[in-house]
């Protein structure tokens, strides 16, 4: 039985830190080929970073991805590996390069440009009009991009009448709460359609707005889950695919023809995805960690209310960056009842942060003074108390 061990690198990349990204994948590329594998895969722009938006607009930033994807072809030997970049020509173009020994081996170029949401992709890239399958350690294997494998007719049905057994699709996919259960349907009947492998490798960390949830998967011909990585942390998923059984079943099926496997097993133990409410929990600390660690800084300062709001953010802080880099902030003015002050103090033991107390009466005083005229006969209320930094309206 003829098998194909595929390694997912569901990584953490930064936008434009070339040495940073080029040393994870060269890292991972070493770990798979230490595990066997015969080819390892890395999200949608893993190189560059996603996503790099007007930095696409700077030549240099072209050139740098080219010439790290060359440092990391190098690095490439005895094993294949499926690597997003930039490629470039006359235009530019969201690629997947295929790397073996030490080369460049092909490049394949997205072809559907989402262009709605969070995606601008349209308004940068030139889209590619190929879809090539490669012959990696005997087996064919077709390679595409996020979008192109939510079209029902788009470059998996090519690269499956050319011979493809197995589909790696590439991806920098955001998170929003219920997309995995959506997404993984229609990977499902991807697989199931065309009779053949999908596999699903996905970013995984935050970048400014945006957190990607990572849920990299792979389906088998029957639509069936063969092996998932975790969500929201970095992982090598590695799977031995019975390929071989993809091409008896095509034998056996002449609707093929005309258009011109399913026994697996997986390394590591199943991994179950999280509930709706962990996804989300999972999400903001991931977010929350991600910004603040690639904008550089190394502690947060979070003003408590003692409410419920300034509360959960502390909480997600704390998870996030460990307590040691959070420090929670109480201004009590006239408006602070006792509660909220003792609220405040026992998150914070909870926690295990530190507490600074600075009382703003004198400051919120003085606003006060200065606002007298155009308040004049009036009484305090709601406008008052809602400037106050003990509502948590800093």
């Amino acid at each position: 039985m003829r098998t194909f061990r595929l390694a997912m690198a569901q990584m953490n990349a930064t936008v434009g830190d070339f040495d940073g990204n080029a040393e994870r994948i060269i890292t991972s590329i070493h770990e798979a080929r230490a595990l066997g594998a015969d080819l390892i895969a890395f999200p949608e722009l893993a190189l560059p970073g996603y996503p790099p938006e007007d930095l696409l607009l700077k030549p240099q930033f072209i050139r740098e991805n080219r010439e790290r994807l060359g440092l990391i072809a190098a690095e490439c030997r005895d094993i294949a590996a499926v690597v997003g970049y930039i490629d470039a020509d006359t235009d530019i173009y969201n690629a997947a390069a295929l790397i073996h020994d030490g080369e460049i081996v092909g490049s394949y170029r997205k072809m559907y440009l989402p262009n709605y949401g969070v995606f601008d992709e349209d308004r940068y890239f030139a889209a590619g009009s190929e879809c090539p399958v490669y012959t990696v350690n005997g087996s064919p294997v077709g390679v595409n991009i996020c979008e192109d494998i939510w079209y029902a007719t788009g470059p998996a049905v090519v690269q499956r009448a050319a011979g493809a057994e197995l589909i790696v699709n590439i991806n920098g996919s955001p998170f929003h709460a219920g997309k995995r259960a959506f997404r993984e349907k229609m990977l499902a009947t991807r697989a199931s359609d065309n009779g053949l492998f999908v596999a699903y490798v996905n970013l995984v960390g935050g970048q400014d707005e945006l957190v990607f949830d990572g849920a990299s998967i792979i389906f088998g011909p029957d639509g069936e889950v063969v092996a998932r990585a975790g969500q929201f942390e970095e992982q090598i998923l590695i799977a031995d695919l019975e390929v071989e059984a993809v091409f008896r079943s095509r034998l056996r099926d002449p609707r093929t023809r005309k258009e011109r496997a399913t026994d697996l097993a997986h390394i590591g133990k199943p991994i179950q995805p999280l509930d709706e409410t962990a996804e989300v929990y999972a999400a903001l600390t991931l977010g929350t960690r991600d910004y603040v660690r690639k904008c550089g800084f190394g502690k947060v300062l979070i003003a408590l209310s003692g409410g419920i709001d300034s509360t959960l953010v502390a909480a997600v802080a704390a998870d996030a960056l460990g307590s040691d880099n959070v420090v929670g902030l109480a201004m009590p003015s006239r408006y602070s009842s006792e509660g909220s002050i003792l609220d405040a103090m026992a998150l914070t033991d909870n926690l295990g942060i530190e507490l600074w107390t600075l009382p703003i009466e004198d400051a919120f005083n003085a606003y006060l003074g200065t606002l007298a005229p155009k308040f004049e006969g009036t009484e305090p209320g709601v406008a008052e108390e809602t400037c106050s930094p003990a509502y948590g309206a800093t």
